[in-house]
């Protein structure tokens, strides 16, 4: 079975794929990690029990505007797919969890806080 190329190595350590390859290589990878930081995931989920929580995330706290609207009450969304999912009233399914529906449209998630913050926060 052929390897393909990508830039995900795990054989080698970081320290010896950033020696070894070209200056471009190093501005183009700073570039990728920053806007990793900076930009919200395609998906991400309140849930823990969800393959798409992501607490670190989510503690730097994610805005969402839908439609051109703030919503607060946002349980999971997907840029790509276009929708979010939110509590239908209060009722609760068998499990105890609020029941969801998903709702389709323009959805742009944000940070409400830097990167850098939240390290400076936790010491």
């Amino acid at each position: 079975m052929r390897r393909s190329a990508s830039l995900h190595l795990p054989d080698r350590g970081c320290a010896a794929i950033l020696a070894g390859d070209p200056p471009q290589f190093h501005k183009q990878l700073k570039h990728m990690t920053d806007s990793q930081h900076d930009t919200p995931p395609d998906r991400l989920s309140n849930d823990p029990a969800s393959p798409y929580h992501r607490p670190e995330l989510l503690a730097r706290g994610v805005g969402i505007r839908f439609n051109g609207q703030e919503r607060t009450n946002v349980e999971e969304y997907c840029i790509s797919e276009g929708w979010v999912r939110v509590a239908a009233g209060r009722a609760l399914d068998r499990r105890g969890q609020p029941m969801t529906m998903k709702v389709k449209g323009k959805v742009e998630p944000y940070f409400l806080t830097p990167a850098g913050d939240t390290d400076e926060a936790g010491e």
